[in-house]
């Protein structure tokens, strides 16, 4: 059905190491194995494992009333929510393909990726964070012929759309063909599961394509790397339509039976709350989390002895930050660092009794059966200790981008993925990420596709040109600057202006620049090249000397 790396080679040179089980699989395990046992907990409601199943099985048979088939697309917008928990599950169910979107994604996003993949159904709040997601999507779909149904969760449902209820509080399992028939579903581990869509760096965002497999066998490294029991409680607080909410927040406690902690707005207070009621055992999330909960007033208010690990994701880890914490009195879990991408999950992890070197200077090292090498432009690996380009491999790699087969062959060297970061690794076969080669921004944790907002600055009518660059951030790590030329004879555009420009071409919030200049002309090279370095480094400059 899609173009895919598949081929009977590669299934070959991978089969020892999947298991050709599916979420579901691991599902039913947890269900047989401790039916009453909470599976999930999030701001509304909790869910025993056997209430998950028995709601999975509902909403399935409801959208498949609906029409929705195997090899069909759903796409879901939505918070952290124990209703995306149960979507993907059903939708799963059915042998269609789950495609998460990020609720802070707005109408130029949405705008490109519903038909990008050619959603048949679309699963949204009516609002959240006071935003009206129903009223963006009402805006949009008038050419989405494609589109057959959209479900909101809420009390304001517009016309022409359902309620989430429609699915969740019909008894459709009375049906008791429909369920013998959804029951008997066969379904192919090397199927397509997951189109999730990662920040381009050049034009728009990728589909990355997921078989059964490739996720399980991702999700499968966390438990036995982190020694996971089914009396682990995990916290999730980074949003379930990036890879490690996806992957380690709605799909990772089925594989081990533990339960599931949901946070659907960032909040430290609240985080630690979670941890002390809910007896947390660990979490995963992207670096300012972690500086939030190290910096917290509040910290030692907690009883926070259930909690052993945080896995710090999205970013590198401030290595004074992992030292500060060591020398925290109040601290008494483990701070792990690790790397991985949207199309290949978690790569690379320190371990629970590495030595104070590797935790500190260190993302960790390969994962069982994923392979890394560092190598120079001609792809001739290099010695250890020296830095160069990053590749992986492995049983974790995504199949593919979709409808893209040339761009997902030109992004592979043979078997290797080019993932755009440099590295270097050490003796031991520990890496530390040192940069990137490709043009991307990480706002705490939290990819910038560079090119992509720069062709929105480009749409201005009286902007020349423009160049986005990172400046530094204590906390996030890095932000976005825009530098810009002006036509000739257009007065400056001011910041203010900016910004009520890019909400008039609704681009996501998290995307815009924080940061204005404008410049008469930008340092080229002889041949004309903008020397975007020197960009960086004026914004570098003023950062440091408080012009920021």
């Amino acid at each position: 059905m899609y173009e895919t790396l598949l081929t009977d080679a590669y299934k070959t040179k991978y089969k020892a190491l999947w298991k050709h089980k599916t979420i579901l699989d691991y599902l039913q395990e947890a269900i047989d194995k401790a039916p009453q046992k909470t599976a999930i907990i999030d701001s509304k409601s909790r869910y025993t494992y056997a209430q998950l199943g028995q709601a999975v099985d509902r909403v399935a048979l409801g959208l498949k009333h609906y029409g929705i088939q195997k090899g069909d697309i759903v796409s879901i917008q939505l918070p952290n929510w124990n209703e995306f928990v149960i979507l993907h599950y059903a939708i799963t169910k059915i042998g269609a393909v789950t495609n998460p979107l990020i609720p802070i994604y707005r109408e130029r996003e949405i705008g490109y990726m519903v038909p990008a993949v050619q959603s048949k159904a679309l699963i949204i709040p009516d609002s959240f964070r006071g935003f009206s997601y129903a009223e963006m999507i009402d805006s949009l779909r008038t050419d989405w012929d494609f589109l057959e149904h959209i479900f909101v969760i809420g009390e304001q449902i517009p016309r022409d759309m359902h309620s989430f209820d429609d699915l969740l509080k019909k008894p459709w399992e009375e049906d008791t063909e429909a369920l013998a028939a959804l029951n008997a579903q066969h379904y192919d581990a090397d199927d397509v599961t997951e189109i999730i869509f990662t920040s381009g760096t050049t034009g728009n965002p990728k589909g990355v394509m997921h078989t059964h497999n490739t996720l399980c066998v991702s999700t499968d490294y966390w438990v036995k790397h982190l020694a996971l029991q089914e009396d682990d409680v995990f916290l999730m607080a980074s949003t379930f339509a990036h890879q490690t909410g996806f992957c380690y927040g709605v799909r990772l406690p089925t594989h081990y039976a533990g339960t599931a902690v949901y946070q659907d707005v960032w909040d430290i207070d609240e985080f630690l709350r979670l941890i002390e009621r809910e007896k947390v055992t660990f979490t995963a999330g992207a670096t300012p989390f972690l500086q939030d909960m190290l910096s917290s007033k509040q910290l030692a208010d907690y009883d926070l002895s259930t909690f052993r690990a945080f896995v710090a994701l999205g970013a590198p880890i401030p290595r004074a930050l992992i030292r500060e914490a060591q020398e925290n009195e109040h601290i008494q879990f483990q701070i792990l660092s690790g790397w991985g991408q949207t199309e290949n999950g978690l790569v690379t992890l320190t371990e629970l009794d590495d030595s104070e070197e590797k935790l500190v200077n260190t993302d960790g090292h390969a994962l069982p059966g994923m392979s890394l090498a560092i190598v120079d432009a001609s792809f001739k690996e290099l010695p250890r200790n020296e830095e160069g380009s990053l590749l992986v491999k492995g049983p974790a790699l995504f199949v593919g981008y979709l409808n893209q087969l040339d761009k997902t062959i030109e992004e592979h060297h043979g078997d290797w993925f080019i993932t755009g970061d440099l590295a270097v690794m050490d003796d031991d076969g520990y890496i530390r990420i040192s940069g990137r080669s490709k043009d991307i921004i990480i706002r705490g944790g939290e990819n910038i596709p560079v090119a992509y907002v720069e062709n929105v600055l480009y749409e201005h009518p009286d902007i020349f040109a423009a160049q986005i660059v990172a400046m530094p951030d204590p906390r996030l790590q890095e932000r976005a600057a825009a530098i810009v030329m002006m036509n000739n004879g257009c007065t400056p555009i001011t910041f203010e202006a900016l910004q009520d420009f890019l909400t008039t071409k609704g681009l996501a919030k998290h995307y815009w620049p924080e940061y204005l200049e404008v410049v008469d002309d930008f340092p080229r090279t002889a041949s004309g090249k903008i020397q975007k370095f020197k960009l960086r480094e004026m914004i570098q400059d003023k950062t440091a000397e408080g012009g920021i």
